[in-house]
């Protein structure tokens, strides 16, 4: 896409369904979208990164699974059922009423999981590598149709299917991988795909489930896949019931987020992916698609944050173990992203085959800014260790050599230009939100030193600390002292707000409120800020992007920092109106369309929305006291 190319609507007429309609299921290995007419349109087996086996969301003939009322498309009604990542669906046809259930199964531990090994210590519950689906007949009598046609290799190789003797049964095999369809409808084969139908009567149930478990085990019949089905509601419910949620008009959106996250971890190691999905435009019909299924260390203080909050400090740990696992660069320092299983090389290619979402292309497998000299990393990586051992005031062992060398790397490299937190691929430049993420990792680490008793990196840590402060206040304020973007521009980046969130500056000096105000007012479409308006930004890339959702949402804690609370709340109540049907949120959104761009969904907005949540609400309950 030129700059001469028309800008492509994000409501432009399209067979694909809006990124916001999508349903996500996970099992905590991967996910699933789940499209409005029934169709799993997009999962990887065995785990988030893997290569599709159904890749409809990114062409349309990249395969996918449906499960629904034969020649309906829209359903009746469609929600999660409370306090679970399990999609129920009401469909009405003109001749009934039907109810289809749908959820990645996690239940009790079987014993040693070969298809995803884990890392850290397996707790009772886990997945079961199966995909299960349960039809039931409301009213009068509805006509179900099953279409399960995978494509290996995301959407390259066809199945090869044999069905079972009883036909009931079908193994799909292709790209190294064997997939068994098992349902209590008659399935047939046609080309690559499976069909079956039946004539579901009122009470009558039927069910489908697809399994990619090392020994291919599923549910032999309704009972059993509901049985499944109900030790994955108790999984979800159970797990929720160990947050500290808020008795408040929140408490859902914060409840939804929560579980979201939940389904972004991995938890054969504790990483949290950024999203399950690869190349959802940021840029309708442009080239700004990324693959997102991996862990970015700048995420680890968001989701410290979030997670501290709720009171899940077992994920928490089970996060901190993570990065403590990661291996470093020659020089010591973290890199900016890891594969969920911590491995390091994210080499990016591109599948030219496939068409886009909506036509945006190229497709990419891989993100090659996992190399990049991005500085905010140090800062990121000790905000989330000063975190986690706040509450217990001890610092483990295996986590001081972390403290040191990232301090050391932030202390020797923060004069330096990078990428930036937005890994631009332009020219590297001095952004100050670099800068400010080196003052925090000094910051923490003198804090932690002094947590350790050592007074003498305590002392030579604060003074870098100072010293940074100084550098950017020096040269990094506009003549009006509004934080910049970069030391050589005027121009605004959602990315200075972290002063505001980080304790850089506080709440009442008049600096960081000019900055906060002059983002409010000056980098916002409609109320929702953009990370920076890309014609002043040089970052290697052509074409326009939303608003970004965790920008909108920084600026709701920024707003609360400052004292303008009626501000935050007015914007808060904004964000949460625009969240999917199902209360999911995309990477950015498209103030003209009303649409989601960008990855689906996004743990950075989730993140986002809890802490500018919580912001509120302390003030509120602070108010109440008083």
């Amino acid at each position: 896409m030129n700059d001469a190319t028309p800008l492509q609507s994000a409501a432009a007429p399209s067979p694909f369904p809006p990124i916001a309609d999508y349903a996500f299921l996970s099992n905590c290995h991967t996910g699933a979208l789940v499209a409005p007419d029934g169709a799993i349109d997009w999962l990887c087996v065995p785990r988030f990164d893997a290569p599709s086996v159904f890749g409809t969301l990114l062409d349309r003939q990249a395969g996918a699974f449906r499960f629904g009322p034969f020649g309906i498309n829209v359903p009746t009604a469609r929600i999660y059922e409370p306090g679970t990542n399990t999609l129920a669906t009401t469909w009405t046809t003109p001749t009934g009423w039907a109810l289809v259930r749908d959820a990645l199964i996690l239940g009790p531990r079987r014993g040693v999981d070969h298809v995803t090994p884990h890392t850290r210590p397996p707790t009772d519950e886990d997945a079961d590598h199966t995909l299960v689906r349960v039809a039931l007949c409301l009213e009068g009598e509805v006509d179900l149709e099953l279409t399960c046609e995978p494509v290996f290799d995301y959407g390259r190789v066809p199945a090869e299917w044999a069905v079972g003797e009883d036909g009931h049964r079908a193994d799909a095999e292709g790209d190294g991988l064997t997939i068994r369809l098992q349902t209590d409808m008659a399935v047939g084969v046609e080309g690559d795909w499976v069909r079956a139908r039946h004539a579901l009567c009122k009470g009558e149930q039927v069910y489908c489930a697809l399994s990619w478990a090392e020994d291919l085990q599923v549910p032999m019949d309704v009972d059993e896949a509901n049985a499944r089905l109900a030790s994955t509601a108790y999984y979800w419910r159970a797990w929720l019931d160990r947050a500290r949620l808020p008795d408040h008009r929140w408490r859902e959106p914060i409840q939804r987020s929560a579980l979201a996250i939940k389904g972004l971890t991995y938890i054969p190691t504790g990483a949290t992916v950024a999203a399950p999905t690869t190349s959802l435009p940021e840029t309708p019909g442009g080239a700004r698609n990324w693959d997102y299924r991996y862990t970015w260390l700048r995420d680890s203080t968001f989701t410290l944050q979030a997670l501290h909050y709720l009171n899940l400090d077992w994920e928490a740990e089970e996060f901190m173990q993570f990065i403590a696992d990661l291996e470093c660069n020659g020089d010591g320092a973290l890199q900016i992203m890891y594969g969920i299983d911590g491995r390091r090389d994210l080499a990016e290619s591109t599948r030219d085959d496939l068409s886009g979402y909506a036509g945006a292309s190229p497709v990419r497998v891989g993100n090659g800014a996992f190399d990049q000299r991005q500085n905010d990393v140090f800062g990121a990586a000790l905000d989330s260790i000063l975190l986690h051992t706040n509450r217990s005031q001890r610092l483990p062992r295996r986590l001081w050599p972390i403290v040191q060398s990232q301090a050391k790397c932030a202390s020797s490299v923060w004069r330096e230009p990078d990428q930036g937190i937005w890994e631009a691929r332009g020219a590297p430049r001095q952004y100050v939100s670099s800068k400010l993420m080196c003052w925090v990792a000094m910051d923490r680490a003198a804090r932690l030193a002094a947590m350790r008793g050592d007074a003498g990196l305590q002392q030579e840590w604060t003074a870098t600390a100072q010293e940074i402060k100084q550098d950017i206040l020096d040269h990094g304020l506009t003549k009006e002292g509004v934080l910049r973007q970069h030391y050589e521009t005027d121009a605004l980046d959602a990315s200075t707000l972290l002063a505001a969130i980080f304790g850089f500056l506080p709440g009442d000096d008049e600096r960081l409120r000019a900055s906060v105000m002059a983002i409010a007012e000056e980098l916002t479409e409609d109320g929702f800020v953009l990370r920076y308006r890309t014609e002043e930004t040089d970052d290697g890339m052509s074409g326009k992007e939303g608003s970004f959702l965790i920008c909108s949402f920084w600026l709701v804690s920024a707003l609360a920092i400052v004292g303008e609370q009626q501000r935050a709340r007015d914007l808060m109540e904004k964000l949460l109106r625009v969240a999917s049907p199902l209360g999911l949120y995309a990477e950015e959104y498209d103030t003209a369309t009303g649409r989601h761009l960008g990855n689906f969904p996004q743990a950075f907005s989730h993140l986002a929305l809890i802490e500018a949540a919580a912001r509120i609400i302390i003030v509120e309950r602070v108010a109440e006291l008083s």
